[in-house]
């Protein structure tokens, strides 16, 4: 008898379980030139064996037994994870189609019947074991990129991470007095956008996700002061209107350079520099409308840099100037109130007054000398 078996699987394991002493004498015969062969006369011992490393890498598994019949014993195999990946070809003397049917049900990958052809047998076998290792390879690629894609969306979070980080680094450098401003922003901005998560006005835009590219975003919100002169942007003194003016176009030019690195990944689908690019244009903007750079009103300023406007007024008023002494957090909690509905949004006032607490610790957390 001339059998071609891959020789890939010579070394595979295959269980015989049946309980007539002929069968698996016939069986073991035909197979173990080919594989290591064990034998079990039970269901229960087929389970004992099955669950025991190293595992089988295939069943032949009769159907009639004493015990527990072949069906009951697959609906086991199949419902444990340790061995639900094993393939089982039942062998029996039932040859009507709901008997095969019923096989296929509880999980068999084939059915083989008794009298078994020894040629019909041995490319079942080969077949299925063939499959197993196919799949298995399979199931190793798609782990294999799974991995690679998560160590790419990590590298892609810490590419982001240190863009922004660089930028707002340059910002700060030009911008000294505000010490750790930045950082102070930066979380309220986040508490502030997760108590609105759930609101009505805002579940719809704000989840997880795109609050933690605003949070990574706020620090760029005055990127655009490396544009303004020093001797408007480091006055140890009040600016003049004039002077003030100039000040004002750091929104604008803090947009035109995020939107040039935007350029760079233009196509992106998920671009994270848009929330810079609002924060940095919109932050001064004011919910009447009396804002700058472009006199935005109402639900037409971005959520991102409504949420900033709070943060960054809140923050200016508790922090010493040049030319003021920092308000207390009552007194700034009692202007930013006043300001609900005309400078702030109205429920991004009222997140606030629910978080004051907060962002007195966040400030004491973060704290320049003499705050």
């Amino acid at each position: 008898m001339n059998i071609a078996v891959n020789h890939h699987v010579s070394k595979k394991t295959v269980l015989i379980v049946d309980d007539i002493p002929d069968s698996l004498s016939v069986m073991n015969a035909l197979l173990k030139d080919f594989y290591v062969v064990k034998v079990a006369i039970s269901g229960e011992m087929c389970l004992k064996i099955a669950s025991v490393l190293p595992r089988p890498d295939l069943i032949l598994l009769d159907i009639m037994m004493p015990d527990i019949d072949g069906y009951e014993v697959c609906k086991r195999l199949k419902a444990d994870p340790y061995t639900a990946e094993i393939p089982v070809i039942f062998l029996t003397a039932k040859v009507h189609m709901e008997d095969e049917q019923l096989g296929f049900d509880v999980g068999a990958v084939d059915y083989v019947t008794k009298p078994v052809s020894p040629p019909i047998l041995l490319a079942r076998v080969n077949t299925h074991l063939q499959l197993k290792v196919a799949r298995d390879i399979l199931k190793d690629q798609k782990s294999y990129l799974e991995q690679q894609v998560q160590m790419q969306t990590r590298e892609v979070a810490m590419i982001q991470d240190a863009t922004i980080l660089a930028m707002a680094s340059l910002a700060e450098t030009r911008d000294n007095e505000t010490g750790n401003h930045i950082r102070r922003t930066q979380n309220y901005v986040r508490v502030l956008a997760q108590r609105l998560q759930y609101h009505p006005r805002f579940a719809a835009y704000l989840n997880r996700h795109i609050i933690d590219l605003i949070y990574k975003s706020a620090p760029l919100h005055d990127i655009g002061k490396v544009g303004i002169p020093d001797h408007i942007l480091l006055k140890p003194g009040k600016l003049t209107p004039e002077e003030f003016e100039v000040m004002k176009t750091h929104t604008i030019l803090g947009c035109h350079a995020v939107m040039e690195a935007e350029k760079r990944i233009e196509g992106s689908s998920h671009n994270f520099l848009q929330y810079a690019r609002e924060i940095s244009l919109s932050h001064h903007e004011k919910w009447d409308g009396s804002g700058y750079p472009q006199g935005l009103k109402g639900d037409d300023i971005p959520v991102s840099a409504r949420l900033m406007a709070l943060a960054d007024v809140y923050d200016a008023l508790i922090s010493r100037r040049v030319y003021k002494e920092p308000y207390s957090h009552a007194e700034a909690h009692s202007m930013i109130v006043a300001g609900r509905g005309s400078h702030f949004d109205p429920d991004v006032v009222d997140a606030f007054v629910e978080l004051a607490g907060d962002f007195r610790k966040i400030a004491l957390q973060y704290t320049d000398d003499g705050l």
